[in-house]
């Protein structure tokens, strides 16, 4: 299954024909006894999700039993944003943690969008604020603001354009300016200064809601922040060496938001979508994935003549949140509804629809 692809329509599948369908593809991982549970589970969630006329969108990250089973798409934020724009459903259940839901909301405003858990947050969105990107505006008025898709909608109104860990490049570049703001994540800003040939200083917060900017007596073109993934942050250097010297005919493959030394010390670096089509379509045999753990389970089970070589269980907390019983229970008691004020939709829709052009 190819990521960002209509997944196989599963409303008219019994619950047998679920259950085998899971045992072909997470039976090397998963108990058989637990699989029928899950199916049954699935089952459920495809016939409530008809009669909601409701679409089901998957992230990368989600656990493979969900994954597998009752996603209409499944893929990376950005892919699934475009989606959910051009959705007709009724309902949109985003498996994936609340910004992504949010920008569901933004887009398609006129449907009813439903997270299943709210404690699906994100480490990255909680390290900035709306108050820190108007602080920083002010310290440099009239520099162009570029924010991670990975915020929450008031911070996303505080910019000038979007980014995915796909496109940030690109995105830089598109402005065409001396100086950019890139927030919030740290290593992702990193990368994208290295690759763009920029020179990135990092501010400090202060009391107040006040911003120190150090280093700038020298020449930058980037100005960062200090967010970081919790999942990619813990991957070393060291992690490689050790499993290259354990398999060394090993590709391993790193997500941007990974520190600048272990994308250096990786194969390959992209988004989700592009580290799934890297393994699809290349000729090695055993990879590694320096990403989200669940995002190896899925792509090993789409690719079962391939070896995912296991680092370690790093799992997102956030995205853990959410699983088959709390899809079902969104669509049964149309909850959680996620909503997003409108003078702050407006502003944010402007910023990710320009993302959205960029592709």
């Amino acid at each position: 299954m190819s990521a960002t692809l209509t997944v196989t329509d599963r409303t008219a599948m019994s619950v047998d024909e679920i259950y085998e369908e899971l045992v072909a593809k997470l039976g090397e991982f998963t108990p058989e006894f637990e699989l029928r549970v899950q199916a049954e589970l699935a089952w459920e969630v495809n016939q409530l999700k008809v009669q909601r006329n409701a679409v089901i969108l998957g992230h990368n990250y989600m656990e493979p039993a969900l994954f597998h089973s009752v996603p209409d798409f499944v893929g990376d934020s950005l892919d699934l944003s475009r989606k959910a724009a051009a959705t007709d459903k009724d309902v949109i259940v985003f498996c994936g943690v609340k910004f992504m839901a949010e920008t569901a909301k933004i887009l398609n405003p006129s449907r009813t969008v439903l997270l299943p858990s709210l404690k699906a947050g994100c480490s990255l969105a909680a390290s900035i604020t709306a108050a820190d990107v108007r602080a920083l505006k002010a310290r440099l008025p009239g520099v162009p603001v570029v924010t991670y898709v990975n915020t929450y909608a008031d911070v996303k109104a505080e910019s000038d354009i979007c980014c995915t860990s796909s496109n940030a490049a690109a995105v830089v570049e598109s402005l065409g300016t001396d100086t950019v703001i890139f927030l919030p994540d740290e290593y992702l800003a990193k990368n994208v200064a290295r690759d763009t040939g920029k020179h990135i200083i990092f501010p400090t917060r202060l009391a107040a809601g006040n911003i120190a900017l150090h280093d700038t007596d020298i020449d930058y073109q980037m100005v960062g922040w200090n967010g970081r993934c919790e999942v990619h942050e813990q991957f070393t250097v060291a992690d490689v060496a050790m499993v290259r010297a354990q398999f060394p005919d090993v590709v391993v493959l790193a997500h941007p938001e990974c520190s600048p030394e272990v994308v250096d010390a990786a194969d390959f670096s992209g988004s989700t979508n592009a580290m799934t089509r890297y393994v699809e379509n290349t000729p090695a045999s055993r990879y590694l994935l320096l990403t989200e753990c669940a995002m190896g389970e899925n792509i090993a089970a789409a690719n079962p003549h391939k070896e995912m070589v296991r680092l370690c269980m790093v799992r997102c907390p956030h995205m853990n949140q959410i699983t088959l019983e709390m899809t079902r229970d969104a669509l049964k008691y149309m909850q959680y509804e996620i909503d997003v004020p409108v003078e702050i939709m407006d502003r944010a829709r402007r910023a990710v629809e320009r993302m959205i052009a960029i592709g």
